[in-house]
């Protein structure tokens, strides 16, 4: 209640000059993010055992879904309109690069750190345990799978000042030349075999899709003709690149297969975020009268209050409740995955994990809001810096899992430690502001 009666507060004082369709789409995309995950995993207990399924490798029509549930485009462009405005305050008000990057981080690094310092001890703790080491990485990757995301859009985050200026002075041939080299790793990769060459593609995928949010922000896509054209354009070369070239049709990573479009990022995601880019801004004008209304800003308000430890949590939950299962024989988990009566249960299962997650969310959320920090500018290599080493970090827990057979995997715990301290994320301790800017 407490957290209604502040999400109303907070509506009530929002400025008319609000683009809340912004804050509408973050908070979509990553519901959407969570329920996904959620109804994909596909735990069935058979035999003592838990299978861990995922309807996405299982059931090949659930794959031509992911062309509207992979979302992490629109997440990446409203992360650009948010950059460019957060920027271009910045330069009008005097702010040096160093003190509006540490801002940033500690916005997005501080939320993590809660899920850290639950996950190492735990994972020592079962190690010792004498728990199948194997359980507890393929735990801990599974909850760590939104900081791989988190690490790509850091890094995003740490070149927007640079690709803002891009954008400003080339415009769409800044757009074209992104979408160009994307293109040309994925030859060199795919089509000769130079296989590292692919992860340049995290640099490249990206900041073409972040760079959408520039052209947003700056008003350069048109009417609702040329969004909806533009939407047909992205679907087309989607299309085209699915049928005629060596793609898969899931826009998401499915074991086993050659090629994925997601890990890492094909230029088929940016053909997706250019479709997802024109439905969503055709959507645009309607979507802000509706959000004028107080009810449905006051949700999206409220959503947004926590929606950084929401996608940061919800896998956490997910294995707690999966081990609460097994230790109580697989309750729950023993209907086939895909029947009709495992369809017809998945509302209550979506249920129970959002119950489990409310009381977790009223615990961390306060993370995400720091106070404003006003410590004086650090040399500019400091926040730089500490954004590689929470990225590498981040990245490697995700890959890895935070422990193996030899304990915890130490050293990236200590990457982001370390960046975390270099940067100077921990700060000011009050929290304080909108939760939604």
């Amino acid at each position: 209640m407490k957290t209604l009666t502040h999400a109303r507060h907070l509506a009530d004082q929002t400025p008319a000059s609000r683009n809340r369709y912004v804050d509408f789409l973050r908070a979509a995309s990553i519901l959407v993010v969570v329920f996904g995950h959620w109804l994909m995993a596909a735990p069935e207990y058979v035999g003592g055992e838990l299978r861990i399924g995922h309807l996405i490798a299982d059931v090949e029509w659930v794959q031509g879904l992911t062309w509207v549930l992979q979302v992490m485009p629109i997440f990446f462009f409203v992360g650009g309109y948010a950059n460019a405005v957060a920027w271009r305050a910045a330069r009008r008000d005097g702010v040096a690069y160093p003190s509006w990057l540490r801002d940033r981080l500690r916005r997005l690094v501080l939320p993590v750190l809660p899920v850290l310092a639950v996950w190492a001890p735990a994972a020592y703790l079962a190690w010792r345990g004498g728990i199948d080491p194997d359980l507890i990485r393929i735990g801990s990757q599974a909850a760590l799978v939104p900081t791989w995301f988190l690490a790509t859009y850091v890094l995003i985050v740490v070149a927007a000042p640079l690709s803002l200026a891009l954008w400003e002075r080339h415009g769409w041939r800044a757009f074209a030349v992104m979408v160009a080299a994307a293109a040309l790793v994925d030859v060199a990769s795919i089509g000769a075999g130079v296989d590292a060459l692919a992860w340049a593609s995290y640099l490249f995928v990206w900041n073409a899709v972040h760079l959408l949010g520039y052209a947003w922000a700056d008003g350069r896509i048109g009417r609702v003709g040329a969004r909806v054209a533009t939407a047909l354009g992205g679907l087309s070369a989607l299309t085209v690149l699915v049928a005629a070239g060596p793609y898969p049709l899931a826009m998401v990573g499915v074991d086993g297969v050659a090629v994925t479009n997601s890990n890492p990022p094909r230029v088929t995601l940016v053909a997706l975020g250019v479709f997802q880019f024109g439905l969503v801004m055709a959507l645009e004008g309607p979507m802000r009268l509706w959000l004028a209304r107080r009810r449905p800003w006051t949700a999206v308000v409220a959503i947004n209050g926590s929606i950084m430890s929401l996608y940061l949590w919800h896998l956490t939950v997910l294995v707690a409740v999966l081990g609460v299962s097994i230790a109580f024989g697989g309750v729950g988990l023993h209907l086939a995955a895909n029947s009709g009566i495992w369809w017809l249960t998945r509302p209550l299962w979506l249920g129970l994990l959002v119950v489990f997650t409310l009381p977790v969310l009223a615990l961390v959320a306060r993370f995400e809001r720091p106070a404003r920090d006003p410590r004086p500018a650090p040399p500019a290599w400091r926040p730089v810096a500490a954004a590689a080493a929470v990225c590498a970090g981040l990245g490697t827990l995700a890959k890895l899992g935070i422990a193996d057979e030899a304990g915890l995997n130490l050293a990236p715990l200590l990457m982001v430690a370390t960046g975390v301290v270099v940067g100077s994320v921990i700060g000011p301790r009050r929290t304080a502001g909108d939760p939604t800017t």
